[in-house]
């Protein structure tokens, strides 16, 4: 999953790029000090999610080798679900709210 957190990266600093050659006096903001920019925070939320899904993994691979707990198991892969499910509800929205933002008449 870090190629898929390092094309997001690439493609967050494309948009930037390209933001700065249409509009050059507005440059993207950089975050407050306190929590880094936006980039990072979606950064960190892919992060996660991935993470996620690699326990869900390594316990239903736990479970196979009768290592974990079918409970276990059931928790990580719902726990992995509804972070996956999240993920790509943002997504949707943010996707949305930059068609939004493109229809804008300038």
């Amino acid at each position: 999953m870090s190629d898929a957190v390092s094309s997001f990266a690439k493609a967050v600093q494309a948009y930037n790029r390209a933001a700065a050659d249409q509009a050059p006096g507005l440059q993207p903001r950089e975050g407050d000090g306190e929590g880094g920019g936006f980039a990072d925070m979606v950064r960190n939320a892919i992060e996660h999610t991935a993470s996620t899904g690699q326990r869900a993994e390594q316990t239903t691979i736990a479970a196979a080798a009768q290592q974990a707990d079918l409970h276990e198991v059931v928790t990580a892969v719902a726990e992995a679900e509804v972070t996956l499910q999240t993920a790509v509800a943002v997504r949707d929205k943010v996707i949305e709210a930059y068609r939004d933002i493109i229809r804008m008449p300038m």
